[in-house]
């Protein structure tokens, strides 16, 4: 802190002077209290006689000021006024003052390059050393650090904007000085990246990278943020390609013209998503309909307003999906911000018709939207979809759909989007009113369904019998599904004359009914049944079973449950009827029917098999999926099921899942299944089955925030339980209403449901669902500060799980006794209730337990004054939730951190653990007001969505 008075520095006196004369300049301008300034002098215990000694400090210092006149600025005055002292001053003759003054002016969008970079040199320059040196106290220290702040934002401002209108080489020194007086910045590392980068010296900022991350993990005990990983992983990749450009907020002043609309969009979460299903080998003809596709694309560019939908019909088995994934492929680039695609199942046999509200939730998912920060309702859902999509070229394909009511809330909102909808019905309503064009896919024509089998079975073949090809496109109408089938069965017998085919298929019984409402042609039909028959026994069998399979895709440990065989024998069955194109091999080794297959392998086995095996052959599947969920379930969270399983049929082994990752990598390829197993198991007269796995899925719908399939799931348990009087099942599903309603922030439904939940498991006499309830409980009445109440559900909760002897759940309710414990202020107490719960989470090898065990004791310790064991606790902590994947809980522990850094008088490290605790609930997508986002922008001194933030001098004494 310097007073200069015509170029000379004056003396100013002691340090508490100094501080007075600080404590004013701050406010230069504003009148301050002097109860303020002794709460800035000397901290919130002053001395007796702390306002004489103010009084004294003010004194000199106003004859101080006096020898300011005739320096050329207008004379600084420290005057009396009401309540308080007033330093006269234009702020331009206080550094800090002219130095946020100048930073402003710099971010006016009206300004060039050139500009900015003069002034944030300029403003630059006004900074020397350290700030308000040599002063002490919390409110220095507090200044201090929040001018720090303000000099790293500038000096990367200044970076960026100097590296686009000058050399970067220019950058590297100052940047290199600033990294060391602030080390562990990690805009200051990205900078300094992108300028050795930009000046061709690659290795030493990857060496850069290694040593702030050395440096992270050794003081945080936390990896570097995403945004410089990107810069990182763009570097190894050869360069900083578009997707890691600096960040706006990062760089004041004009970016590069866009390729592309992006001015206005939402932030994306994430890579962009690249959904497009597989194309199909050999896709010959519709050039008539490729070409309507390319106008279409064309014309994007030409409706600066309005997002280009167009609807693709025609009949089943004609090659809708064929048609748009292949064009689609071919126009991906067309579309760099990502494709997304979803199969409606509009006319699936089983009718399980994918929901809007299941499609964008899973559209949410693509774009990595975190579960926090996806809203509750479908319409505020298809809200951020829209947003997340604004301002982006991205290719939405929403395949199968049934109508346009389903397809509306799909469709992107914005310019620069194209939507590709396939359907059976010729969706009118949706031209009429979205002003999509429509375009109809008719039957192969007949050249175009001979080059189809050139291309599977070779020129030399084809041309030898055209009387037998005739006749086989004839009786395959055209259709490419039955053409196909043709094609894989004459594919697998080259010595077989096509003419026999031709013989085969004519004999073929034709007398039966059409599949599909007469959608699919007798002749198709007859080509099923044709393929079908030339399968073995066993292939033949399994095809059946497959139409008892709840959809839309199934792995190989699942088929091989439904038919009852080893997964080795399941996979050669497989093989056959993929090999016949009865079946369809699907990335990361899932299989599916078409939808006309679905509906004959459901009919075949209807009239082919006894109820006694279809019902063997479901409990098989179900019980597989029901023991699998279960073991997935028990990884996620290791605890003794509330009711144990009874035995699984013979030949449903469950999957081998070790690991977190694991379970939670076996849920997100099955979730769809599971709900689709919920809402089918009562028609198979599983009704137990519905309840159990709705249970079973709790846990991880609940982590990925889909509360719409939670409430939906365990509405369809409640209603199959009671259908039973399975009261153990009623009280489950209670369970999970109630803690849907509970995330919904409905505490009162919430509170029904678990108490009825806790009614009926009394009934049952079961001690393990008692204990959750009560955990439930304790939870709520914590969360609305009853602190006594919470208090008692959780020793509820202990005396039950004990009853039990369920160690990790005595485990959690030992661990939230004494987190409760501590929130009242008995600490030593707290502790000895954690410490107990932590050994019982080691002893169960429950990692996400433990995690939040040594976040409670930090939290103690912490309060104990036991700071550098609260460090250490905290650090393991954070270790633990990055292991499991726990991302709030990492924040939440890097906030704790950084409070004990706080707290310990090391400001530079609680802020950069603050920081990365921000930048954790940005990926999150929680809201400003979220109470974890809202305390870091508070300790951050960052503003919130209304861009209010106090400044220094401002700030709360």
């Amino acid at each position: 802190m310097e007073l200069q008075i015509q170029g000379r520095t004056a003396e100013v006196g002691p340090p508490q002077r100094r501080t007075v004369l600080a404590a004013l300049a701050v406010d230069t301008g504003r009148p301050v209290a002097a109860d303020v300034l002794i709460r800035r002098v000397w901290g919130a215990d002053p001395p007796d006689g702390a306002r004489r000694a103010l009084h004294a400090h003010v004194a000199r210092l106003r004859r101080l000021c006096e020898q300011t006149e005739g320096s050329g600025h207008p004379r600084l005055r420290l005057v009396r006024r009401s309540g308080g002292y007033l330093l006269e001053a234009r702020e331009d003759q206080v550094d800090f003052h002219r130095f946020r003054q100048l930073a402003g002016r710099a971010r006016e969008t009206e300004r060039t390059d050139e500009a900015r970079a003069a002034l944030l040199r300029e403003a630059l320059g006004l900074w020397h050393g350290e700030p308000l040196a040599g002063l002490g106290g919390q409110w220095a220290a507090r200044v201090r650090e929040a001018w720090r702040r303000q000099h790293v934002d500038a000096a990367v401002a200044w970076v960026h904007v100097e590296s686009r209108v000058s050399d970067p080489v220019a950058v590297i020194g100052p940047l290199t000085e600033l990294l060391e007086a602030y080390p562990l910045v990690e805009p200051l590392t990205e900078a300094l990246m992108r300028a050795l980068h930009a000046a061709g010296r690659s290795a030493e900022a990857l060496d850069c990278y290694a040593a702030v991350r050395k440096r992270l993990a050794e003081e945080l005990g936390t990896d570097p943020g995403a945004e410089l990983r990107k810069v990182h992983e763009a570097i190894l990749r050869g360069g900083l390609a578009e997707s890691v450009a600096r960040p706006a907020s990062r760089a004041p002043g004009r970016a590069a013209p866009p390729a592309r609309p992006s001015a206005a969009a939402t932030p994306w979460p994430g890579a962009a998503p690249g959904q497009l299903p597989m194309g199909v080998q050999g896709f010959i003809g519709r050039g008539e309909e490729l070409a309507r596709l390319e106008a279409i694309l064309a014309s994007v560019a030409d409706q600066p307003s309005a997002v280009v939908i167009t609807a693709v019909s025609g009949t089943a088995g004609v090659g809708k999906t064929a048609l748009a994934v292949h064009w689609a492929r071919r126009a991906q680039r067309a579309f760099p911000d990502g494709q997304l695609y979803v199969n409606l199942r509009g006319f699936t046999p089983s009718g399980s018709v994918l929901s809007p509200a299941e499609a964008v939730r899973g559209f949410l998912d693509a774009l990595s939207v975190p579960p926090a920060r996806v809203p509750a309702g479908l319409e505020a859902q298809v809200g951020l979809y829209r947003s997340l999509l604004a301002g982006r070229r991205v290719l939405v394909v929403l395949d199968n759909a049934r109508d346009a009511e389903q397809v509306r809330p799909l469709l992107p909102g914005a310019p620069g989007c194209l939507a590709l909808i396939t359907s059976r019905r010729s969706l009118t309503g949706l031209a009429a009113t979205e002003g999509a064009q429509l375009l109809t896919v008719g039957m192969l024509a007949a050249e175009e369904a001979r080059e189809l089998l050139i291309r599977r079975l070779g020129a030399e073949r084809v041309k030898a019998d055209p009387d037998a090809v005739r006749e086989i496109v004839g009786r395959c109408a055209g259709l490419p599904l039955a053409l196909a089938i043709v094609a894989a069965r004459a594919a697998a017998q080259p010595e077989l004359p096509l003419a026999a085919l031709a013989e085969e298929l004519r004999l073929t019984d034709r007398r039966l009914d059409a599949l599909d409402s007469g959608e699919a042609s007798s002749e198709v039909r007859a080509v099923f049944s044709w393929s079908y028959r030339a399968l073995g026994q066993e292939a033949a069998r399994l095809f059946r079973l497959l139409g008892l399979h709840p959809g839309p895709d199934a792995a190989l440990p699942a088929v091989a449950a439904l038919a009852g065989v080893p997964a080795a024998r399941a996979r050669v069955l497989v093989a056959e009827l993929v090999r016949g194109h009865l079946l369809t091999e699907q990335p990361a080794g899932r299989y599916a029917f078409h939808d006309l297959l679905r509906a004959y392998a459901a009919e075949l086995v209807a009239t082919h098999d006894s109820d006694d095996t279809r019902r063997t052959a479901a409990h098989r599947l179900f019980d597989h999926y029901l023991h699998t969920a279960h073991r997935a379930d028990a990884l996620l969270t290791p605890r003794p099921s509330p009711t144990p399983l009874p035995p699984a049929q013979p030949g449903a082994a469950a999957e081998q899942l070790s690991g977190h990752r694991q379970a939670q990598a076996w849920f997100t390829a099955e979730h769809p299944v599971l709900l689709a197993a919920v809402e089918q198991a009562p028609a198979a007269g599983l009704h137990s089955h519905t309840w159990r796995l709705a249970s079973a899925l709790t846990t991880y719908l609940d982590r990925h925030g889909n509360r719409r399939a939670l409430i939906a799931a365990h509405t369809a348990a409640l209603d199959a339980a009671g259908r039973e009087g399975d009261v153990v099942g009623q009280a489950e599903a209670h369970r999970g209403l109630g803690l849907a309603e509970d995330r919904l922030d409905r505490p009162d439904a919430a509170r029904a449901h678990y108490l009825r939940a806790l009614e009926l498991f009394g009934e049952a006499g079961d001690h393990a669902g008692r204990a959750r309830i009560h955990q439930h409980l304790s939870r709520m009445s914590e969360a609305q500060g009853r602190h006594q109440q919470a208090l008692g559900h959780a020793h509820d909760s202990l005396a039950h799980h004990r009853a039990v002897d369920d160690r990790a759940g005595q485990s959690a309710a030992l661990n939230h006794i004494g987190w409760i414990l501590a929130q009242l202020g008995d600490h030593q107490q707290a502790l000895t209730y954690c410490r107990q719960a932590l050994e019982l989470a080691q002893e169960t090898g429950d990692l996400n337990g433990q995690a939040h065990i040594q976040d409670s004791l930090g939290y103690i310790l912490h309060r104990l004054g036991e700071h550098a064991e609260a460090v250490d606790r905290y650090q393991q902590a954070l270790d633990l939730f990055h292991q499991t994947g726990d991302r709030h809980g990492e924040a939440a522990g890097l906030v704790c951190l950084g409070d004990v850094h706080g707290a310990n008088g090391r400001p530079y490290p609680a802020r950069t653990a603050w920081t990365h605790a921000l930048a954790i609930t940005a990926e999150l997508g929680l809201p400003d007001a979220d109470p974890l986002r809202a305390g870091l922008l508070e300790r951050l001194d960052l503003p919130s969505a209304d861009g209010s933030a106090p400044g220094p001098g401002s700030a709360p004494d």
